[in-house]
C-alpha cells in the first residue's frame, strides 16, 4: 500500500531524521501533535538517551509527537501503534470491512484507548494508511 507524504510531511520528516538521526517512514499531522513512523528498528535511536532526541524533535516542531515503529505484518503494526499497552494477540478479519480485533490486558484498556480515545484513534489512522484497515476493536 503506498503512503502519500505532503510537502510538509516531507519536511517534518526530513528534520526528524535530522535531529534524531533515525529513519521516518510516514508523517501525519493530528490537530495538536504529529504522528510520526520510523523505521523497523529505529525506535530506541529516535527517542534516544533518556527521550532527548524526541523532545529535541518536538522543542524544533513546537508540538507533541507519538512515535510508532513501523512493522511488515498489519497485526504487529497494530500491536506497536497502540503501544504501550500490553497486547496479546492481533487477528484481521477480511469481510465487509477489514477489521483488527485486539486483545490486551484488562489493566491496559485505558492505555490502549488513550485520553480522550487518541491512541486508538491515532492506531486507527496509521493502520489504514499503512494496512488498509478499516478499523481496530478491542476484546
Amino acid at each position: 500500500m503506498g503512503i502519500t507524504l505532503s510537502d510538509v510531511a516531507r519536511r517534518h520528516l526530513t528534520l526528524f531524521e535530522e535531529v534524531t538521526g533515525a529513519n521516518g517512514v510516514d508523517c501525519v499531522q493530528e490537530a495538536d501533535r504529529l504522528l510520526v513512523v520510523v523505521a523497523r528498528g529505529g525506535l530506541g535511536q529516535a527517542i534516544g538517551p533518556r527521550g532527548r532526541h524526541v523532545q529535541a524533535f518536538e522543542e524544533r516542531i513546537g508540538q507533541p509527537v507519538r512515535l510508532v515503529e513501523d512493522a511488515e505484518i498489519a497485526a504487529e503494526f497494530v500491536a506497536n501503534a497502540l503501544s504501550p499497552a500490553a497486547v496479546y494477540n492481533v487477528t484481521i478479519s477480511e469481510n465487509r470491512d477489514t477489521v483488527a480485533y485486539v486483545e490486551v490486558a484488562s489493566e491496559d484498556r485505558g492505555v490502549a484507548i488513550g485520553a480522550e480515545g487518541r491512541t486508538i484513534e491515532a492506531a486507527r489512522t496509521l493502520a489504514e494508511r499503512h494496512f488498509g484497515i478499516d478499523d481496530i476493536q478491542l476484546i
